[in-house]
């Protein structure tokens, strides 16, 4: 394992008498393409000892409800067979009410040779173990220890990441355990059948307001199914539609690459041999996935405070201040955005996708959080209101990417433009560049339609 992907989380020793080498799933849930995995694994046959793997599911996290439940819970069943098949053990506990313990990693711990973890710049929460801790970074292609700085956007960024891929982008060997793990499951531990998901999900103390995505289904092999489709029908597409949401050329693969269900390595390199094969030009989906991407998860490690516009640089914030008292053409309270009630028909199909889908296309994402800013009192307001919609509906909320796109909007990893009124120096987006670039009344039908009948045709099956 290439030191640059592992972090030392404090400094007790490997415990010699530890019955197994524990993995803390926090980020990462498959076994392909899985550095913190294979991490843990070479330390469990260095000791001779088998590997547990242990994830948890918290009725207690901000925001849960049916959809993230739902979404979590889909891809249970699937990977703790593919654990099985390994031999790693593996035990899920699913936290439902308040009342009950938080964590059993503790528990488990005290147990443990050693614990593993997956390095995460937003998802990683660390909890105190008293034996030996490390992270492993296997969310990005160029772990984020490569580029030790913050980078200021993607011109900087660009040929580092560059200079390093011929050494990261490649396959990881596969993992192989010497020692099977054969422990029977602790009491606490929930099996996790895909017919009794819908009844476990309203076992929980959860907010069962926020229903299901109508698009995305969790889960590695649905993560594979996106990818896959995204080969055969929309790669050649990209290049040319990726900004035209009517067209339906993008991955959709945000939401699996935050769950970890499938890695970006194993995208990357799929691409690149679908591209040769056809005789495609892969580059502006490489450069996103992987430049525009670790641009993000570099802004987050870096940054003392990724969801401020504290993180923003100076210019932006002083743009933003010097305007921040300047008359709003409308105003509109959370609610309002929330329920996609404002005069802006376009604005509300992009709430109303992240409603039912669980993301909105990148390109309008750009454009819904612009005019949330020149309809809010403040910019601090604003930044308050997108982050509240995406941690509240959004598959793949709560990520490097989600706070990078978010203080886009506000002028990160972007230039000086020229003076207008609420944003200053920050880029604008109109409604009226939005119908000369893009199919708008194409996409509000769509929109429309998944609302009236509860169902999308793009849904993968």
């Amino acid at each position: 394992m290439a030191s640059e992907r592992v972090r030392v989380l404090n400094p007790a020793p490997v415990r010699a008498e530890g019955r197994y080498v524990l993995y803390w799933i926090q980020a990462n849930r498959r076994v392909e393409y899985n550095h913190a995995l294979a991490h843990a694994g070479d330390l469990a046959n260095s000791l001779d000892v088998p590997l547990l793997c242990y994830e948890e599911l918290d009725c207690g996290q901000p925001h849960a409800s049916d959809r993230f439940h739902r979404f979590h819970l889909e891809g249970v069943e699937e990977l703790a067979a593919a654990l099985k098949k390994l031999g790693a053990g593996y035990c899920f506990y699913l936290r439902r009410r308040r009342a009950d313990p938080e964590t059993f990693l503790p528990l488990l711990a005290e147990e443990a040779a050693a614990v593993v973890t997956d390095d995460h710049p937003t998802l990683m929460r660390e909890r105190p173990v008293a034996v030996h801790c490390v992270g492993v970074d296997s969310s990005c292609i160029v772990p984020v220890s490569c580029i030790p700085e913050r980078a200021y956007a993607a011109y900087s960024i660009r040929p580092k990441i560059k200079r390093l891929l011929p050494t990261f982008l490649k396959a990881p060997r596969r993992t192989v355990l010497r020692r099977r793990y054969s422990a029977a499951a602790p009491p606490w531990h929930t099996a996790v059948r895909e017919s009794e998901i819908a009844a476990l999900v309203r076992s929980c103390e959860i907010d069962h307001s926020v229903g299901p995505s109508l698009t995305y289904r969790g889960g590695r092999r649905y993560a594979e199914r996106h990818l896959q489709r995204f080969l055969s029908e929309r790669l050649r597409l990209y290049a040319r539609l990726k900004n035209e949401p009517s067209a339906h050329a993008t991955s959709e693969l945000s939401p699996y690459l935050h769950w970890g269900w499938i890695s970006p390595l194993e995208i990357a390199l799929e691409t690149e041999r679908t591209a040769a094969t056809g005789k495609l030009v892969a580059d502006e989906f490489l450069e996103e996935l992987i430049v525009r991407r670790e641009l993000a998860f570099n802004f987050a490690r870096y940054s003392a405070r990724p969801a401020s516009l504290e993180s923003l640089p100076r210019w932006a914030q002083e743009t933003l201040r010097k305007h921040a008292r300047d008359p709003r053409p409308y105003l509109y309270t959370r609610g309002q955005l929330c329920a996609a009630e404002t005069h802006d028909a376009l604005w509300n199909a992009t709430q109303k996708e992240m409603r039912l889908r669980g993301k909105i296309h990148g390109y309008y994402r750009m454009y819904w959080g612009k005019k949330i800013i020149e309809w809010s009192r403040r910019p601090e307001e604003a930044l308050e209101t997108m982050i509240e919609i995406h941690d509240r509906w959004a598959l793949d909320g709560r990520d490097p990417n989600t706070y990078a796109n978010i203080l886009w909007c506000f002028g990160l990893h972007d230039r000086p433009w020229p003076e207008r009124a609420v944003f200053g120096k920050v880029r604008t987006m109109t409604i009226e560049g939005m119908r000369r670039k893009t199919q708008v009344e194409r996409y509000i039908a769509e929109i429309a339609e998944i609302e009236r009948t509860g169902r999308d045709p793009f849904r993968v099956q």
